[in-house]
């Protein structure tokens, strides 16, 4: 009976063992060089998307300013502010601009100055006011009839696209009512009804 040939495992010699094996253990060092390679890239990139972050954070806040007889909405943020709604209340209910609002103070409409914050966008210290009232008498009337009884909410992004909603909801208060702001982050701005929408 004819002998078999020998195995070609049988023929491969020691040194070529011990070569494939230092081949795979070399892949497999540098397949994890390359995954820590990713990670460090990935946190890199997270922290510098954390900095952007930073950069570009805007803080709106709003409240009255009686030496220049108003109402102010300020962004004390470094980064823009870009409002994307803004709902005024007088005793819970949503006025839609200030001509309703002070009618709704039982207070002649038309006698002030406004300037636009819905739909505005606000720069890092710049502070508007959003409504003015050159007549000293009918700003403490207005002051006195507002008291306790006014709230604004401000739905602004920045320029990443994260958005805050700032809750005012005792826009003149009084020192047994004092203000009331809470900022809390949003995943969007709201939908608002057409009578639900203040438009300044």
């Amino acid at each position: 009976m004819p002998e078999l040939p020998p195995h070609p495992e049988e023929n491969i010699p020691a040194t070529m063992e011990r070569r494939i094996r230092w081949d795979a253990l070399a892949a497999i060092i540098a397949a994890l060089i390359g995954l820590l390679a990713l990670c460090v890239s990935g946190y890199t990139a997270h922290i510098q998307r954390q900095q952007v972050r930073a950069q570009v954070w805007p803080y709106l806040i709003s409240g009255n300013n009686d030496l220049t007889q108003s109402l102010t909405v300020g962004n004390k943020g470094v980064g823009p502010a870009i409002v994307r709604s803004v709902q005024v209340r007088i005793d819970g209910k949503p006025q839609t601009d200030w001509n309703h609002l002070m009618v709704a103070l039982g207070l002649p409409p038309h006698h002030f100055i406004q300037e636009t914050v819905n739909h505005d966008v606000l720069s890092p210290g710049e502070e508007m006011q959003a409504i003015h009232f050159p007549d000293k008498d009918l700003w403490e009337r207005f002051h006195a009839a507002a008291l306790d009884r006014m709230a604004i909410d401000i739905c602004f992004c920045s320029t990443l696209g994260e958005c805050w909603m700032s809750e005012n909801r005792n826009l003149i208060g009084s020192s047994s009512m004092p203000l009331q702001v809470k900022m809390k982050p949003v995943d969007r701005c709201p939908r608002l009804s057409p009578a639900e929408v203040f438009n300044n």
